[in-house]
C-alpha cells in the first residue's frame, strides 16, 4: 500500500502528492501559517491533516504553485506570496481578551481577562469610569510548611501615576506601602481567606495595583470585586466568588458605591463584602447611626450584590464573575490539597478528648494555655513516635481498629515442639505515625469542636460568664502626671494604657496618597507588644494589625470630637496594649476616650466598643440549630468562632463596625441579631466607664500648650511671613512662642507654653496686621535703630517707620544721635505711606502741634484774663459812682 502526505481543507482531506511533501513540509513549517498536528486515515492511506482554512505562501516553488492553484476555486484556498496581512490577522487574535459588563450601583463595571497578565494563575483588569486595577493571583508550585494559617498575603499599591501626578516626598518611587494601603490589603485579605481551599498549604500572592484613578470612583470596593474574580478565574482551589460593594447615605437616602463626593457629605462609609448567598465581610464608619438604619444599609449592599437589574435580564455581581468564569475560568488544582488523615480525629478524642473539656473550663487565660499546651505535647508524642507514645496509643486503638486475619504475623523463634512447625501469634499493630503538623491542625479543631459543644450545652464560657454577660471593667485616669491626658482601662484580662497629647497645627499627620493630601488634626495609633501575651517577639516598625485596629479606633472616636472652631488643638492619642485575651482594639476605643475627657477635650459623648463572636451551627454540637451569639469574646472564642465582630459607638448610636468571618458567610438576619445583643453589651460597658475612679479632670493640663486662633486680613498675609519667613521667624523668637502658623484665608494659630509668650506673639501679629492711617499720632513708640539719616521706630509690635533726621525736631540737627538714643521712646506722627507700603514717621509734627495747641491755650487763656479784668474795672467805676 503506497503511501502519500495530506491536508485537511475546508473539513475534507486533499492527498499531496509524496514528491512535493518535502519542499511542501519545508514550506509549511518556515514560511506560511500552515501546521501539521494530527495523523488521520484517509481512504486506507495515512495522511498528516493541517489546521488551516485559508493557505498562504511566501513560496514561489512552481510545482507546489501549480498544485494549489486548481484547488483554489474549489476550496477556496488563497495562494499568495505575501504574509503581511495574515500576520496582522494572526497579531489581532493573539490577545483575545473576555469580558463582562455588570451593574454598579447607578453605572457600570467591566471585568476583563486574558489581555494582561497571562503567566498568573490568574489575573482580571476592573474598570469603573476611568479608575482602572489590574490584579493578579499566583500559586507557588512547591507546597510549604502546613498550617493552620492560610499562606495567603496581599499587595495593593496606588501609583502616582493613576492621577497624573508624583510624590511629595524625597524619593519619588512607590516604596513601603502607605497606612491606606496596608488598610485596603486588610480589605482585600479578609473576605478572600475564608474562601481559600481547606487544606491548601501552596504560598498564595494576591498583587493589584491602581494604574488609573478619575478622583471620582474609590478604588477600594473595586479591589476586593477583583481579587475575588481573579481567585475564582484561576486553578487555585477555592469555595465561592466575593464580591465588594460601597453604601453611603446622604440626605437619610442610601446610596450604593456613592462617588468621591457624595462620600464627602455622606454620614455612613461602609463597605460591604458578600458571596451569592451570605455576608462574609463589614467594615465602616458612621455618624450615629442606629442599628435599625445599620442594618438596613447591609441588607441594601447585600440585596446589590445578590440581585441587580440591568435592562430586562437580571444581572449580579457575583453571578456576573461566574460567567465570566464559565467563559475563561480555568480548571481547580484540587490534588494540590491536602488535608489531615480522619483517623487522626478519632484517636485525639479517645485520648485526651475528657481532659481537653476540662482545661476548657480553667478560667484565667494563662493557667487554661498551659493545660492545653500540656495536653497538645502529650497528643504530638503519642501520634508522632515517642515510645511512651506508641504504647499508649496501642491501648486507645484496640476499640476503634479491628486487626483483619491477613495483618497477622508469626514471631520469630517461637516454635510448636510437637508439630515442628511455626505457630502464628497474633500481635496488636503498631499505629501508623502521622505528621506533627497535622497532628497540631487537627488538635486545634478538636479544642474548638470541643468548646463550641461546651458552650452551646451548657450556655457557659470558658471563664463561667454566661453568652450575653460582659467581663468586669475597671478604669482610671490621671496615671501619668507629665502627660496632657492618660487612662488605665481593663477589661477582664485585656489592658490598655492610653495617652492624649494635645498640639498646635503643625503636629498634625500630613496625608500623601492617591485620594487624600490634606492634614488630619487627629489620629489613633495602636500599639500591640509581644509582651502583651507573654511572649518575644519582633518590636519596631506597625504591624498591618496595628495599623488596622489603630484606624479603626480612630474612626470610631472622630464622630464624637469638637469643632477645630470650639477647640483648635491636634490631637493625638496613643494606645499601648499591655495584657491582651480578646478584643483589645476595642479597649483602645474605651480607653483613648478617657484619655481624651481626661486631657480636656470636650467630646460629645462617650464612646466604648465590644467584640461579639458567633457560633453558626449550634445543630451539630447539641444545640436547637438556631445561631447562638456571644457578647465580649475572648481571645481562644476569637480563634475558634465563627465570626468577630467589633461595634463601636455611644448609648444612642454606632460610630465604627468591622465583621470578619471564618464561614463562608452569614445570613442577613443573624448580622441583625449580633448589632442588637451588642447594644446591649456596649451599654454596659459604657455604664462602667462612667463610674471611671479616679475620673477624668475635663480640663486642660497645666503641661499642655496654650492655643490662640486669629483672623486677619488675607493681603496681610505675606506681611505676617515676609520673605523667606523672615517676619514670622522673628515673631516666634522675640515673643518666645512656639509655633506661628499662618493660612492663606488669614487665619493665625499661636502655640505657646505661656500666657505671656503667646500674648506677645499676638500684640505682634496685630501690629503687622494693622491698618495704619495717615496723621495718626502714635504715643510712646520705641527707636529701633539710628542711621546717618535719621532712625527707625516701631509704631507696632514687629511694625517700623522711618523718622528723618529734619522730622526729628523742629531745629536743624547735624546727627540724629544729637537728639535721640536707640532705646529712647517718642511721640510719632505718619505722615506718609508709599507706593511699597512703608511708612514715613515725624516727631516734628507731633512737637509743632504740641506748639500750637500751646499757643491757642494761652491766646484763650490771657482773652479770659483780660476779660476778667474789664469786668473788675467796671465793677470798681460802679462803685465809686455810688459813693
Amino acid at each position: 500500500m503506497s503511501v502519500c502526505q495530506g491536508l485537511l481543507l475546508n473539513q475534507q482531506p486533499i492527498p499531496v502528492p509524496l514528491a512535493l511533501y518535502p519542499k511542501f513540509f519545508f514550506h509549511h513549517t518556515h514560511a506560511c501559517q500552515w501546521r501539521l498536528s494530527s495523523f488521520a486515515k484517509i481512504g486506507g492511506m495515512e495522511s498528516i491533516v493541517g489546521n488551516g482554512m485559508k493557505l498562504s505562501s511566501e513560496c514561489k516553488d512552481a510545482s507546489i504553485l501549480a498544485f494549489l492553484t486548481p484547488l483554489q476555486s474549489k476550496f477556496s484556498v488563497t495562494v499568495s506570496a505575501r504574509l503581511d496581512d495574515e500576520k496582522k490577522k494572526e497579531k489581532s487574535h493573539l490577545l483575545p481578551p473576555t469580558s463582562v459588563v455588570i451593574p454598579y450601583g447607578n453605572r457600570q463595571i467591566k471585568l476583563e481577562t486574558g489581555l494582561i497578565g497571562r503567566q498568573a494563575n490568574g489575573s482580571i483588569t476592573i474598570t469603573d469610569g476611568e479608575t482602572i486595577l489590574y490584579t493578579s493571583i499566583c500559586m507557588a508550585e512547591e507546597m510549604s510548611e502546613p498550617s493552620d494559617f492560610v499562606p495567603l498575603t496581599v499587595h495593593y499599591q496606588e501609583r502616582f501615576s493613576a492621577a497624573g501626578r508624583t510624590s511629595r516626598a524625597f524619593y519619588k518611587r512607590e516604596g513601603r506601602a502607605k497606612d491606606r494601603e496596608v488598610l485596603i490589603c486588610r480589605l482585600i485579605d479578609r473576605p478572600l481567606r475564608p474562601m481559600m481551599a481547606k487544606g491548601l498549604n501552596h504560598e498564595t500572592q494576591i498583587l493589584s495595583w491602581v494604574f488609573s484613578y478619575d478622583g471620582v470612583h474609590s478604588p477600594e470596593p473595586l479591589a476586593i470585586t477583583a481579587a475575588g474574580a481573579a481567585l475564582a478565574l484561576s486553578d487555585i482551589p477555592s469555595t465561592k466568588v466575593v464580591a465588594a460593594v460601597r453604601v453611603g447615605m446622604v440626605n437619610e437616602e442610601l446610596i450604593v458605591n456613592p462617588t468621591v463626593e457624595q462620600l464627602e457629605n455622606s454620614k455612613l462609609d461602609m463597605i460591604l463584602a458578600c458571596t451569592t448567598d451570605a455576608v462574609v465581610m463589614i467594615e465602616g464608619y458612621c455618624d450615629f447611626l442606629t442599628e435599625d438604619e445599620l442594618t438596613q444599609a447591609v441588607s441594601v449592599g447585600q440585596d446589590f450584590c445578590f440581585t441587580c437589574f440591568l435592562q430586562e435580564a437580571a444581572s449580579r455581581v457575583c453571578e456576573g464573575i461566574e460567567e465570566l468564569v464559565k467563559k475563561a475560568g480555568k480548571l481547580k488544582k484540587t490534588e494540590m490539597i491536602q488535608l489531615p488523615p480522619p483517623i487522626i480525629y478519632s484517636y485525639i478524642e479517645k485520648l485526651v478528648g475528657e481532659k481537653l473539656l476540662n482545661a476548657l473550663q480553667i478560667e484565667t487565660k494563662k493557667a487554661r494555655k498551659q493545660a492545653l499546651s500540656s495536653l497538645e505535647e502529650r497528643v504530638l508524642a503519642l501520634l508522632t513516635g515517642s515510645d511512651d507514645g506508641i504504647k499508649q496509643l496501642c491501648k486507645a486503638k484496640e476499640d476503634t481498629i479491628e486487626i483483619d486475619e491477613a495483618d497477622q504475623v508469626i514471631e520469630d523463634g517461637e516454635v510448636d515442639q510437637g508439630d515442628l512447625h511455626l505457630k502464628p501469634v497474633i500481635i496488636k499493630p503498631l499505629p501508623e505515625l502521622f505528621d506533627p503538623t497535622d497532628v497540631k491542625l487537627v488538635f486545634k479543631e478538636v479544642t474548638s469542636k470541643l468548646m463550641r459543644q461546651l458552650i452551646v450545652q451548657s450556655r457557659k464560657r470558658s471563664d463561667g460568664r454566661s453568652v450575653a454577660e460582659i467581663r468586669k471593667v475597671q478604669s482610671l485616669c490621671g496615671l501619668l502626671p507629665r502627660s496632657h491626658g492618660s487612662s488605665l482601662f481593663t477589661r477582664g484580662e485585656t489592658q490598655a494604657i492610653a495617652v492624649t497629647t494635645l498640639g498646635g497645627h503643625d503636629m498634625g499627620q500630613r496625608l500623601d496618597n492617591l485620594m487624600d493630601t490634606d492634614i488630619k488634626r487627629f489620629y489613633f495609633q495602636y500599639t500591640f507588644p509581644p509582651s502583651a501575651v507573654g511572649e518575644t517577639g519582633r518590636v519596631g516598625v506597625p504591624s498591618r494589625r496595628e495599623i488596622g485596629h489603630g484606624m479603626l479606633a480612630e474612626r470610631a472616636l472622630e464622630p464624637a470630637l469638637p469643632s477645630s472652631e470650639e477647640f483648635p488643638y491636634t490631637i493625638r492619642v496613643e494606645s499601648t496594649i499591655t495584657e491582651s485575651n480578646g478584643s483589645s482594639s476595642m479597649a483602645s476605643v474605651c480607653g483613648g476616650c478617657l484619655a481624651m475627657l481626661d486631657a480636656g477635650v470636650p467630646l460629645k459623648c462617650f464612646v466604648g466598643g465590644v467584640a461579639m463572636g458567633l457560633i453558626l451551627n449550634t445543630r451539630e454540637y447539641g444545640g436547637d440549630g438556631e445561631p447562638l451569639i456571644l457578647s465580649d469574646i475572648t481571645g481562644a472564642e476569637d480563634a475558634l468562632g465563627d465570626m468577630d465582630l467589633k461595634i463601636a459607638g455611644s448609648d444612642f448610636g454606632i460610630t465604627a463596625f468591622q465583621m470578619d468571618t471564618k464561614v463562608d458567610g452569614i445570613k442577613h438576619h443573624v448580622v441583625q441579631k449580633a448589632l442588637i445583643q451588642a447594644k446591649e453589651a456596649r451599654c454596659c460597658v459604657l455604664g462602667e466607664m462612667r463610674k471611671c475612679k479616679p475620673p477624668p479632670t475635663r480640663s486642660l493640663s497645666k503641661h499642655a500648650p496654650l492655643i490662640e486662633v486669629m483672623k486677619v486680613d488675607p493681603e496681610k498675609v505675606n506681611v505676617l511671613i515676609g520673605s523667606a519667613g523672615k517676619t514670622v521667624k522673628s515673631i516666634i523668637e522675640l515673643s518666645g512662642a512656639d509655633t506661628v502658623t499662618i493660612e492663606d484665608d488669614g487665619v493665625v494659630q499661636i502655640v505657646a507654653k505661656s500666657l505671656k509668650s503667646l500674648e506677645s506673639a499676638k500684640s505682634r501679629i496685630l501690629g503687622l496686621a494693622l491698618e495704619p492711617t495717615v496723621g495718626t499720632i502714635y504715643r510712646d513708640c520705641i527707636v529701633k535703630s539710628i542711621v546717618s539719616f535719621g532712625c527707625f521706630i516701631e509704631i507696632a509690635p514687629g511694625r517700623e517707620g522711618l523718622c528723618h533726621i529734619s522730622e526729628l525736631s523742629t531745629q536743624r540737627l547735624p546727627k540724629a544721635e544729637d537728639f535721640v538714643n536707640v532705646g529712647d521712646r517718642l511721640d510719632v506722627k505718619l505722615i506718609e505711606i508709599n507706593s511699597k507700603g512703608q511708612l514715613r514717621l515725624s516727631h516734628r509734627a507731633v512737637l509743632l502741634d504740641g506748639q500750637q495747641k500751646a499757643q491757642g491755650k494761652e491766646r484763650s487763656t490771657m482773652q479770659v484774663n483780660d476779660k476778667k479784668g474789664l469786668e473788675n474795672t467796671n465793677k470798681e467805676l460802679v462803685g465809686a459812682s455810688d459813693v
